[in-house]
């Protein structure tokens, strides 16, 4: 019996080691086979991956001057594996594993000195780093504790990751990335109660962030870099290494205009990317603000992280490579803008002005945006630091003025109430409205010249035909000759000349960049063409809302509820200046020049409006004459001509110049001028005109100097 018991044993025996010896020569001889597949997954899921930080695209000007890089900063940075000895919990996990083992006396007296000697270390590397920044020492133990906090955090999130992998929070995200880590730990404590179980779990588990090193403190000179140097030399845990930052060569050179990058912590930044989890902003990552260039074209600027990922082992198992964001150019002059810039903040303007004060500029045969000015200005280089400044300063400089900011025209918009009166049949150019030397009638405007000089009017000058009209800017002729027109076929001529409507697209490849359904645009402001404020963005002119009767005779002297932006104003003139033609500016060099679309406006119409317009400039008695006329030789060698035609406006006020220049070569630019709280046009605007078309002139953009340096 007992032998048998025996011989059964054996065989038992003999079948296992079989089973496992066939088990072993498959795992070793099918190097293809599940099995290994699985080891490879187990190992490639258990090990880790660390993504390379992205480089943002430049921003030029049409000159190849860089307008904003990422460049490298030099940073103090701390290891995590130091940082965390400020940290109560990782201390305190490290207290218990010392009391856990058999030798737990020793190991807890050893532990404990290693602390004492680590915050030793540390409250030195607060107090030297506190006199670099000139701070207190709190404000560096502050930015340790943020470094802790966020690993922590994360390791409390693999820990429930690997503890609760069954948890119903996974049934609602695609992937494991999507889940939000506040969510992860709330449901974490939810699961596990005990405060000291969830540390105990969290400190064990190991992640690339420990391992890293962590800005701690910015160096701003080189004097810096070079004492931190010698100061951290020999110091275990702490680096002076280099970190991305993004810099604005021109500081506030068209500020409004490029924009700025800040923490990508909004909802509108992190829908952006978030499918994409190599796109997606990490914590600490930038993206542009609203709303210049950094904002709208955040897809095409963006780069694409880098991966490196590394199995169980260590072993490299893959690798993504760094995708640098692409360069965005632009059509401005940066040289001319920051001459204009310069130039309007620093004139001696009229105490009624205030800072508030925008300028465009516009080649005409291209559409392109020269400059796009508006004042007052800031810093791009500290925007994201003085936010909290800027958002409250009264003057409002975030705001960019040239195309999210409403005004009412005042007497810019007369040469396309002409036109309209025009083309309507509503009168010829040699018929008279009388302007008499007397009050208006009732609900009526008065005509300036009366205003100014009691019993005068323009009929005491000449006949108030079409082009005396423009050239004197005559109130009573406008009026009247808006009233006549239907106000349907009067706010379509405004729409046709860009009124009522945005003008600046950004071109396709910008909208193609970004995920399906998230395209973006300058927040502009369409202006208003209608009695009613519009309910909503004006995709068509039928989105456009009624005009009143009554409003048309306020509307024929850029009054009323008529609202227009300086962008549009300096299109319309572009407009004028192609015969007619409307072409939206353009800003991004890289999209396609428009072919423009013909308004319909006859040739007659058009030499009518252009000889008002001159004698505005050119001729004694014009509104902007007096300002020019000293400078009228010098344009004349330049073989430069200006048509203009300046703008007042009350309650709100503000002064106005819309033109454009052209010479025998037929280059031509387009400008429009607005200066908040000036007065009169022509003593505000007109002047500022005059100036900035002879810095186009030097600039080379039209004149004779230009062939001749060419020659």
């Amino acid at each position: 019996m007992y032998n048998r018991r025996v011989k059964i044993f054996v065989i038992l025996s003999l079948l296992l080691l079989a089973v496992c010896l066939l088990r072993l020569a498959q795992m070793q001889l099918l190097t293809a086979s599940s099995v290994q597949s699985e080891i490879a997954e187990l190992k490639r899921q258990r090990g880790q991956s660390k993504q390379l930080q992205t480089i943002r695209g430049r921003i030029l000007d049409r000159n190849f001057n860089v307008l904003a890089l990422d460049e490298a900063r030099f940073w103090v940075q701390i290891n995590y594996e130091l940082s965390s000895f400020l940290d109560e919990r990782l201390r305190k996990a490290k207290l218990d594993g010392a009391a856990a083992r058999r030798d737990s006396d020793v190991a807890v007296a050893k532990v404990d000195e290693q602390i004492r000697e680590k915050l030793e270390d540390l409250q030195l590397i607060i107090e030297k780093c506190a006199q670099f920044k000139a701070v207190e020492p709190s404000v560096i133990w502050y930015e340790i504790e943020k470094i802790n906090d966020y690993v922590w955090d994360r390791r409390m999130f693999q820990a429930w990751r690997k503890n609760f992998p069954n948890s119903e929070v996974f049934d609602n995200y695609d992937s494991v990335i999507g889940i939000p880590i506040s969510e992860a730990i709330a449901d974490f404590k939810r699961k596990q109660p005990d405060p000291n179980k969830r540390d105990e779990l969290a400190s064990q588990v190991d992640i690339l962030e420990m391992h890293e090193n962590w800005p701690l403190l910015e160096l701003k000179t080189d004097d810096d870099v070079f004492a931190a140097q010698l100061e951290f030399m020999d110091t275990e845990g702490v680096a002076i290494l280099p970190k991305g930052h993004r810099f604005y060569p021109y500081s506030s050179v068209a500020a409004q205009t490029i924009g700025w990058v800040g923490l990508a912590t909004q909802k509108q930044d992190k829908e952006l990317f978030a499918d994409d989890r190599l796109l997606s902003y990490l914590e600490g990552e930038v993206c542009g603000r609203e709303d210049g260039i950094e904002y709208v074209c955040e897809a095409v600027l963006r780069g694409k992280r880098g991966e490196l990922s590394h199995n169980i082992d260590g072993q490299l198992t893959g690798r993504t490579e760094t995708k640098f964001g692409d360069d965005v150019k632009l059509t401005l002059d940066i040289e001319l803008q920051k001459r204009i810039e310069n130039y309007l903040t620093n004139y001696n303007h009229d105490p009624n002005c205030g800072p508030g004060m925008s300028a465009v500029v516009i080649e005409v045969g291209t559409g392109d945006i020269l400059a796009l000015v508006s004042l007052p200005l800031y810093d791009l280089n500290s925007a994201r630091y003085d936010y909290g400044n800027l958002i409250k300063d009264p003057n409002k400089p975030l705001i960019n003025r040239a195309i999210n900011k409403r005004y009412p025209p005042g007497s810019v918009v007369k040469p396309l109430i002409l036109i309209a009166g025009l083309e309507t049949g509503q009168i010829t150019p040699e018929e008279v409205i009388n302007c008499p030397p007397e009050a208006a009638p009732p609900a009526w405007p008065n005509c300036w010249i009366f205003r100014r000089y009691p019993g005068v009017g323009h009929d005491n000058q000449w006949e108030n035909m079409a082009r005396n009209a423009i050239k004197g800017s005559c109130n009573i002729y406008f009026s009247r000759l808006a009233d006549r027109i239907e106000p349907v076929a009067l706010q379509q001529w405004l729409f046709k000349f860009g009124y009522g409507r945005d003008v600046l697209s950004m071109p396709a490849y910008v909208a193609l960049a970004a995920p399906t359904g998230l395209p973006r645009n300058f927040d502009q402001l369409g202006g208003i063409i209608s009695s009613v404020e519009p309910s909503g963005k004006i995709m068509s002119f039928d989105d456009v809302g009624p005009l009143r009767q009554s409003d048309r005779r306020w509307f024929g002297i850029g009054q009323g509820d008529l609202r227009v932006t300086p962008l549009q104003v300096a299109g319309a003139m572009a407009a004028l200046a192609r015969d007619g033609i409307f072409k939206e500016p353009r800003l991004l060099e890289e999209s396609r020049n428009s072919e423009g679309v013909d308004l319909g406006v006859s040739l007659g119409t058009l030499a009518v409006v252009y000889d008002g317009m001159s004698a505005v400039v050119n001729e004694a008695g014009g509104t902007a004459y007096t300002q020019f006329e000293p400078f009228l030789s010098t344009l004349a060698a330049e073989d430069v001509k200006v048509f203009g035609k300046t703008g007042s406006t009350e309650r709100p006020e503000h002064a106005w110049f819309g033109g454009f220049a052209s010479d025998s070569t037929a280059r031509k630019i387009a400008i429009a001028i607005v200066v908040e709280g000036g007065q009169h046009g022509s003593r505000d605007a007109a002047p500022l005109a005059c100036d900035i078309v002879q810095f186009c002139i030097e600039a080379g953009y039209l004149g004779r100097s230009i062939l001749t340096a060419e020659d």
